[in-house]
């Protein structure tokens, strides 16, 4: 078969696709370790600052009402000025927000410095998530975005490593050197994501043909030109106005529903880990370590949806997930005062299972939504999760106060078991699909 005839969604991985699937992945190990570092120093911030449990939930919550913030903007900018401009724009963030916490005095700025990096957090999500979606292969897809999500957790994993450590080496201001270490990483990112070229499909949808060729023949080489690349038909010339409306509506319901409960009682885990450890009987060393410990879990059950994703297909992948990880969940409720290794053996068990829901976090929203609009839906998607997200993690140190641990998780699994019903309701199939085929409301 000659080149001409060749789409783009049919060529093999190169170096540019693996160069920019780690200039996109560097952002989500940021993104992990910037949300995650703030659980690793919470019990020594608030001390210092003493903070009630109100404003500990407040600090743990802004970076993700941050995130729901900069998620609307960061979308629609995204589709008007394009993904490159914006690209930078979050690794920024993260370093000035993560390097002003090494100073502050008072909850107060805190709160407003975790809120600026969640800002950055937030623009990752359409940003990254689209540049990456509209190079890749069709068949490569599903795997390398779902990758993103395993690279969240690696930054998780990270950031408990180093925080740790840093702790306990650091003294009694150990906590300033936690929170502001993340701007190490900002560094790196960013220096990493030059040259990025600008994504052609987004190019051509703005009329600018000339360079989109250009770039076609940069990443595919000289033989391919804008021939090679897939037709967008014209159903999807979907407005951001009408988008709700549209028969996009019911694909941004399904996102927003399925990502908020899979990410509320995680976000609320990893804001929390060691208080809600400690919380289910594991003192000392258990609540330090079990925390590092999960996170590996969330890792391997992340990389093993992965694996499942093409084969045993998304729909089934979605179900599957949350109905073991909501029944981990009530046993957590159940068990809750139970012995150290049947607790560690429960939230083990919902670290495994939820990686599939967690995987697909950034492959349906990068699927279902045509160029035009997709980093606005993206954008939207994390935004609104952000809510329930920053809504929960503020509730937890209260539940716990008031409810207990036992209660709390058995809110935790109800918030999954709506992940369930809605998935079995909405859950489309995507698996095969070309990015034109999976966003067409046609099939």
């Amino acid at each position: 078969m000659n080149k001409s005839d060749i789409s783009i969604e049919d060529v093999p991985l190169n170096k540019f696709h693996q160069l920019m699937t780690v200039r996109a992945g560097g952002g989500w190990i940021l993104d992990g370790y910037i949300l995650s570092i703030i659980g690793v120093a919470i019990v020594q911030f608030s001390d210092y600052l003493r903070l009630d449990s109100f404003w500990q939930g407040l600090v743990a919550a802004s970076a993700m009402l941050g995130t729901f913030c900069s998620g609307f903007l960061g979308g629609w900018l995204t589709d008007k000025l394009g993904r490159r401009r914006l690209f930078f724009v979050g690794p920024i963030l993260f370093i000035v927000g993560s390097v002003g916490t090494f100073w502050v005095e008072s909850g107060v700025s805190l709160f407003v410095l975790r809120f600026l990096v969640g800002m950055g957090v937030g623009l990752e999500y359409p940003v990254a998530g689209s540049l990456l979606t509209e190079f890749l292969p069709q068949k490569n897809r599903g795997p390398r975005l779902a990758g993103l999500t395993i690279l969240w957790f690696v930054g998780a994993a990270l950031s408990y490593i180093v925080g740790n450590f840093i702790l306990a080496h650091g003294g009694a201001d150990g906590w300033r050197l936690v929170l502001a270490s993340s701007a190490v990483l900002g560094v790196l990112l960013f220096l990493l994501r030059l040259g990025t070229p600008e994504s052609p499909r987004w190019l051509v949808s703005k009329g600018r043909l000339d360079e989109a060729g250009r770039i076609i023949k940069q990443v595919y080489g000289p033989s391919f030109s804008l021939a090679n690349m897939p037709a967008e038909t014209s159903e999807k010339k979907v407005s951001l106005g009408n988008l709700l409306t549209s028969g996009y509506g019911t694909r941004m319901l399904f996102v927003i529903v399925f990502w908020t409960a899979a990410v509320v009682p995680m976000f609320a885990v990893y804001s929390f880990a060691p208080v809600v450890l400690q919380a289910l009987n594991l003192k000392g060393d258990w609540a330090a370590y079990g925390s590092v410990l999960i996170t590996m879990l969330f890792v391997v059950g992340c990389i093993v949806a992965t694996r499942l994703i093409d084969t045993m297909g998304r729909r089934p992948l979605i179900i599957h997930s949350f109905l073991w990880s909501s029944l981990a969940l009530l046993g957590l409720g159940a068990f809750s005062h139970s012995a150290e290794a049947l607790v560690l053996l429960m939230f083990g068990a919902y670290a495994l299972f939820i990686g599939g829901a967690q995987v697909l976090e950034l492959v349906y929203p990068n699927e279902l939504f045509p160029t035009e609009i997709r980093a606005f839906a993206v954008g939207v998607g994390s935004s609104m999760t952000r809510v329930g997200s920053a809504i929960g993690t503020w509730l937890v140190p209260m539940s716990l106060a008031s409810f207990g641990i036992g209660n709390t998780m058995y809110v935790a699994a109800a918030v999954s078991f709506i992940g369930l019903i809605v998935s079995v309701w909405l859950a489309p199939e995507t698996r095969g699909m070309s990015l034109e085929q999976a966003s067409s409301l046609k099939r």
